[in-house]
C-alpha cells in the first residue's frame, strides 16, 4: 500500500483484538479450552507512565497474555487478554450494539464446539442455525458468549464451488 502523501510504501498488517478481563487466567484458560489458542510467551504485566500516556489511563497497570488464534502460524494475529488493575464497568452487549461487537471462529461442527463452550462456563446467545447464502453457500452459525458475556459467533460453511 501507498501513502499517497508521501509515495512511500507502507506496510499494514492487523495484530490482535484486546479484552478487558476481570479474570484473566481464568479467561485465557477458556479460549485455550474451547478453541485451541496458545498463549504466547512472555506474560505480560505492565505499568508505568509509559503506559498510562499511550493508553489516556490514569495509573495505568494490567497483566494478561496473548493467545495465537487456530488456523495462524507462530506470528499470525492474536486475541489479547488484558486484567487492568482498576476496570470501568459496562452493561453487556447485544448482536446488534453499535461499535465492536462480537469475534467469530470457523469451525468443523457448531453444535460440537457450541457444547464444548457451555462445558468450559461460557453460554449460547441463540440457537443454531442453518441458512443457505444465495451465490455463497450453506452457513450454520450461532452466536455465543464467554464466560465474562463477550460475543463469539460459531460458524461453518460449506461453499458452492
Amino acid at each position: 500500500m501507498s501513502d499517497p502523501t508521501s509515495g512511500n510504501v507502507m506496510t499494514i498488517r492487523y495484530a490482535h483484538t484486546n479484552i478487558v478481563s476481570t479474570d484473566w487466567k481464568a479467561l485465557v484458560d477458556f479460549y485455550v479450552k474451547t478453541f485451541q489458542c496458545k498463549v504466547v510467551p512472555p506474560i505480560r504485566k505492565q505499568s508505568g507512565q509509559w503506559l498510562e500516556k499511550g493508553t489516556g489511563v490514569p495509573g495505568a497497570a494490567l497483566e494478561g497474555a496473548h493467545l495465537l488464534l487456530p488456523g495462524y502460524e507462530e506470528n499470525g494475529p492474536t486475541l489479547e487478554i488484558y486484567q487492568y488493575a482498576h476496570i470501568d464497568d459496562r452493561p453487556s452487549i447485544d448482536p446488534n450494539t453499535k461499535g465492536f461487537g462480537h469475534i467469530a471462529f470457523e469451525v468443523d461442527d457448531v453444535e460440537d464446539v457450541l457444547s464444548r463452550l457451555e462445558h468450559n462456563g461460557g453460554s449460547s446467545n441463540g440457537e443454531v442455525v442453518v441458512r443457505q447464502v444465495e451465490s455463497v453457500g450453506e452457513i450454520t452459525f450461532v452466536y455465543a458468549r464467554d464466560p465474562e458475556g463477550n460475543l463469539i459467533e460459531l460458524q461453518s460453511w460449506k461453499k458452492n464451488i
